[in-house]
């Protein structure tokens, strides 16, 4: 099933990237349209970013939501990022995301692990905004960047529940699943925030976090054993680098 969600994620990935390589995405770039803000300022939207990172994800579920407990699975993301103007971006992405963790109640000595694609779209401000964009600024402005976020998206996820207090092996003996229907889709609903530092002139590297909320308490194939009352949710912690093309 691992091999199914990552055969998946490269498929979209290496489409988005064909999409931001394309003659109509760089000529959309080249082609670039005044627009003008509220004090009638003309302005330019983009450029099309493309953008690659990789980090960790945390777990908050039914089992807990302690650092100490999670099994810090790596995070991987690409997508596409386009200025909307001086202070607001609208993006796209790809991720996969492994989850685990152990139980916080020794007593039950449950634990998980789970493998999950993701995907979503996102509006950004930047806090500090980009005078560069404005067509009468004498030259980009290249400074520190932070900025919050929010968007939409779905999820493939696929866990398997155990009994111990350590990460899976290849013999670990899985318990029955609560649900019969893995990988299933769930929706996300994912807030953050981060800071963008330019490197160059086209190239930024970002540190990002964000908390997914989702619709499913199954994230962990543990919610009749566990709260059912609750759904569960994850965090990642990113280092990007993205580059306007």
């Amino acid at each position: 099933m691992l091999f199914d969600l990552r055969n998946i994620l490269a498929i979209g990935l290496l489409g988005a990237l064909l999409v931001a390589g394309s003659p109509a995405a760089r000529a959309q770039h080249v082609a670039r349209r005044r627009h003008h803000d509220h004090s009638g300022r003309p302005y330019y939207l983009g450029p099309l970013r493309v953008s690659a990172g990789v980090g960790t994800a945390f777990y908050d579920g039914d089992l807990g939501n302690s650092l100490g407990d999670d099994f810090l699975g790596p995070a991987l993301n690409l997508g596409l990022l386009y200025g909307l103007g001086p202070h607001w971006r609208v993006g796209g992405e790809l991720g996969y995301v492994a989850l685990g963790a152990r139980d916080q109640l020794p007593s039950r000595g449950l634990a998980f692990y789970g493998h999950n694609a993701l995907g979503t779209a996102f509006l950004r401000y930047d806090l500090l905004g980009d005078p560069s964009v404005y067509a009468t600024f004498p030259g980009p402005a290249r400074r520190v960047q932070p900025f919050v976020q929010a968007g939409l998206g779905l999820l493939l996820y696929d866990p398997r529940a155990y009994v111990g207090t350590a990460a899976p092996t290849a013999t670990t003996p899985y318990l029955a699943t609560e649900r019969n229907d893995y990988p299933a889709l769930a929706g996300v609903l994912p807030v953050g925030a981060g800071v963008a530092v330019p490197l160059t002139d086209r190239l930024n590297l970002t540190l990002e976090g964000n908390y997914y909320f989702t619709t499913t308490d199954y994230l962990d194939d543990i919610s009749r054993r566990g709260n059912p009352d609750h759904n569960d949710g994850f965090g990642t912690l990113l280092l990007k680098l993205d580059c306007a093309l």
